[in-house]
């Protein structure tokens, strides 16, 4: 089992919560914080958990847009597929023909597919009460905030749990010593695929929103499998 892992102290999740309730107006979002969150010192085990990834039309959130979104809740011994959702959506920005080659989302494929403020309610019903968990968390937490700011003026917050960083940080602890680069060894990349490949984890075709959705909650289980104790809280663990 890994040491403490070496982060910021703790955020106060549902003090944000129950702040954010006070200033938002939208009754999506509202039914969002209302769900509220597990206490922090919950134990991880016994936490309710929802893998998430966007594929979007590129990687500037100041101008690029979400494109398809996939969800799917989960806990450290199951994955619940059949709870599991998977949304297109058409994007403000014209799809660049480089993003169509990373995800395979065509023109064709948006043109009859609902803005993302049509279906937002849905995304946010299926993340309440959960922690989500990303790979690399900029990239839902930034898109998702800057989208519904362009769309109802608000933005959201929500705690995740990111298993880039996880493995990032295992990968330190592991190989990230003097003696490590002396013996040649050095952290190892920390892309989706290559984590879950150092865990026997199957590849997976990448660049679907719910295909990485289930390899992210995959890979959180094999983590925390191999390098924690699934009884710390919930608080060491989210961001």
């Amino acid at each position: 089992m890994l040491k403490k892992l070496l982060s910021p102290p703790s955020i106060d999740w549902p003090g944000k919560f129950d702040q954010r309730l006070k200033t938002t107006e939208n009754q999506g979002l509202r039914q969002y914080y209302l769900g509220g969150l597990p206490d922090p010192d919950t134990p991880l085990a016994e936490v309710e958990l929802l893998a998430m990834d966007f594929e979007t039309t590129g990687l500037n959130v100041d101008k690029d847009d979400i494109v398809s979104i996939g969800t799917v809740p989960f806990n450290l011994n199951r994955i619940f597929l059949n709870r599991a959702q998977h949304w297109t959506v058409r994007p403000r920005e014209q799809l660049a023909e480089e993003s169509v080659i990373i995800h395979g989302i065509t023109h064709s494929d948006i043109l009859d597919a609902p803005d993302l403020s049509a279906i937002f309610e849905q995304v946010l019903q299926q993340m309440a009460g959960k922690i989500i968990v990303v790979h690399y968390q900029h990239i839902e937490r930034q898109f998702l905030e800057r989208a519904l700011i362009r769309r109802i003026h608000q933005g959201i917050e929500f705690p995740v749990i990111d298993t880039m960083a996880l493995e990032s940080e295992i990968q330190r602890q592991q190989y990230g010593g003097l003696l490590q680069r002396l013996k040649g060894k050095k952290p190892s990349s920390v892309r989706l695929g290559q984590s879950r490949s150092r865990y026997g984890l199957p590849s997976y075709p990448p660049h679907n929103a719910l295909t990485d959705a289930i390899a992210t909650a995959e890979l959180l289980q094999a983590q925390i499998a191999h390098h924690f104790d699934p009884s710390r809280p919930i608080k060491e663990f989210w961001c």
